[in-house]
Parts: structure tokens; C-alpha cells; sequence
């Protein structure tokens, strides 16, 4: 018996597969759209094995998300998941970033993770109140995982990271403090700009440069103050306080003669300001600079910018932080008391050596 195959054997199944392929290219359907449609499932059982990443961009449709979820071999079909989103009404609501889903998943199990915040992979940065520039990027680098070489490089061109226009390039006093998500792939200046963004949402909801014209200052001047405000330190109730001992200052003519100023241009922190310290030769030095410096000191909080622009009512001209472990700061117009004020700090001090 010959073992060579007969032209005529084929003849049939070529035929089948021609008139096959006719029909499918009549109703607009391609041979792998076919085969994926009558021997792959349209669903998977159960919830799933293994680790398959997925991430959700920014504008992306539910029908684009479920292309991303099967071609990651999340879901079966893509139809399978648009069936089980609309069946839970959360098709709108699907947020941009990276989950962390299982392979062959059943569509609702994928559904329910895509919803769940423990999928959602990412680290949250918390930024405090009152840090300098330098804090700041040394805190995002050590929070985000991203070098702090690379923040740097960001900050010192800050072109392109939305700042506003009175901030007059400077970064110092606009990277707002607040907490920030951070999810794979985040680049330093895109972080930068989420904060700077941030900053202009509060300077936005305080009416910052809508009020700053009422206390006598321009925008970078009132953020300037809030960032004094911030930190000096103390509670939240006393940064009105200290915005009117500034203003009442500024008001008389006086130099404003602050030691967070001075410690800032030296770049140290402390409680203890010298006379020798209080000569230091900078535009930042209001010991013997008239009015006030020349950008912010710190990143303030909404607390801080809204008594920026909204200070207290009274006659104080002094402030002595006399507890600083508890925040107590005292407030006077006399001198005398003043003087007395930090002699209790002095010795609270000594005390604590």
C-alpha cells in the first residue's frame, strides 16, 4: 500500500477551510479572532494563581482596560470582563495606576481586586510641615526609593514643574507638605510637579493671591510669611500670632530680628541663636536686613498660609517659644517681658543640657 497522500484527500477539508474562510471574511471576523472565540473560555474559574501586574492609564476606557487584563492573562476574554464591571456598575470608576492581580482570574474575582486598595501597589510619602528644600528632596528620596541625585537634578531646573509665576523659579516654600502617593515607574520631576500642583490647590482654596494684596504683600511675600509662621514653630492656633507680630513690625519700621531666619541662611537647626550668629551675612539675615527676606524659609501648611493672610488682632511685637517640648510660645508688646520671656527659655535650656 503506497503511503503517499492523494491530492484528492485534501480536496475536502480545503474546501471546508476556503468556504470557512469566506464566511468569516464576509461577517468581518479574522481566522484568530475565530479560533480564540470557539476554543478559548470565556471566563476562568475561581480566583486565580501566580502574580500578573496590570497598569491602569490615565483616560483609559473599561474596554481598554480589559485588553490589558486578558493580554496579561488576567481574565479569558475581554468580554468577560466588560460583562463583569457593568454588572457592577463601577465602569466609571476604574483609577489610574499598577495593581497587583492573579492569573486566570473568573472576570468578577478581577473586578473585586481592580477595587480593593491593598491591590493598588504603590508607597506613601509623607512630607511634614516646615521642611526646607533640601529636607524635602532628602525626604521624598528616602520615601520614594528614587536617588536623591535625581531630585536634585529635578530642583535645580525647575522649569516645566508649574511653579507660579511669583515664585520666581524658586522651588524653597512651594513643594507643599502633604501626603503623596507613589506608585512604580514615578520619576522625580513628576513628583515635583504633583507637590508644586498641590501647593497651588491650597494658595488657590486660602485665596492667596486674590488676598495677599489686603495685609500689604505680594504672593511670594504672604507664602514668605507663612513659611516664618511655620517655622517658628509652636501650634497651628499661634501661627496668626506670629503673623501679626510681623506685621506690626514690619508696620513700625523695625527689622523683624528672627531667628529662623538667621538659622536658615546658616543652614542649622537650633534653639540657641548667638549675637556673633545674629551678624551673619546674608539677604535671608533679618538682624540686619530691613523688611522681610527675600523667599520662603520653609514649606508651609494651609494653617500657615491662611494666617499669612488672616492675622490675629493685637499689639504683640515679641514671642518666645518658653516650652519647646510642649510648643508653648508666650506673646507680649513689652520688651521688658520679652527679655524676661527668654530668660525662661535660657534657663529651660540650660536645664535640659
Amino acid at each position: 500500500m503506497s503511503s503517499r497522500l492523494d491530492k484528492r484527500d485534501l480536496k475536502w477539508p480545503l474546501a471546508v477551510g476556503v468556504v470557512l474562510l469566506v464566511v468569516l471574511a464576509g461577517c468581518g471576523v479574522t481566522f484568530g479572532e475565530w479560533v480564540k472565540a470557539t476554543l478559548a473560555p470565556d471566563d476562568f474559574k475561581g480566583r486565580g494563581e501566580g502574580v500578573a501586574m496590570v497598569r491602569i492609564k490615565p483616560g483609559q476606557s473599561a474596554r481598554e482596560v480589559a485588553a490589558s487584563l486578558e493580554a496579561a492573562g488576567v481574565v479569558a476574554s475581554d468580554d468577560a470582563f466588560i460583562k463583569a464591571i457593568k454588572g457592577s456598575s463601577k465602569a466609571g470608576a476604574l483609577r489610574p495606576g499598577v495593581y497587583r492581580l492573579r492569573k486566570e482570574m473568573k472576570a468578577t474575582a478581577a473586578v473585586g481586586l481592580l477595587f480593593d486598595p491593598a491591590t493598588r501597589v504603590q508607597r506613601k510619602i509623607v512630607v511634614r510641615e516646615g521642611l526646607r528644600l533640601d529636607e524635602t528632596l532628602a525626604a521624598l528620596a528616602k520615601g520614594s526609593g528614587i536617588p536623591q541625585a535625581e531630585f536634585a537634578k529635578a530642583a535645580a531646573d525647575p522649569a516645566g514643574l508649574g511653579l507660579p509665576s511669583y515664585a520666581g523659579g524658586r522651588l524653597e516654600g512651594f513643594l507643599f507638605p502633604a501626603t503623596y502617593p507613589v506608585e512604580p515607574g514615578t520619576g522625580a520631576r513628576s513628583l515635583l510637579r504633583a507637590m508644586v500642583q498641590r501647593f497651588r490647590q491650597a494658595a488657590a482654596d486660602v485665596g492667596l493671591e486674590r488676598r495677599a494684596g489686603a495685609v500689604g504683600l505680594t504672593p511670594l511675600q504672604a507664602v514668605t510669611v507663612g513659611s516664618i509662621a511655620q517655622a517658628e514653630g509652636g501650634g497651628s492656633a499661634d501661627y496668626p500670632k506670629i503673623t501679626r507680630v510681623i506685621y506690626n513690625r514690619l508696620r513700625d519700621g523695625g527689622r523683624l530680628q528672627l531667628d529662623t531666619t538667621v538659622l536658615y541662611a546658616q543652614k542649622r537647626h537650633d534653639l540657641r541663636v548667638s549675637e556673633q550668629d545674629t551678624r551673619v551675612r546674608s539677604p535671608y539675615n533679618t538682624y540686619v536686613n530691613d523688611g522681610l527676606p527675600p523667599g520662603p524659609i520653609s514649606s508651609p501648611g494651609e494653617a500657615a498660609l491662611k494666617a499669612a493672610l488672616d492675622p490675629a488682632k493685637g499689639d504683640w511685637k515679641f514671642f518666645v517659644t518658653v516650652d519647646p517640648k510642649n510648643r508653648v510660645t508666650k506673646f507680649t508688646a513689652s520688651e521688658s517681658e520679652f527679655l524676661h520671656l527668654r530668660d525662661q527659655l535660657n534657663r529651660a535650656l540650660s536645664a535640659g543640657d
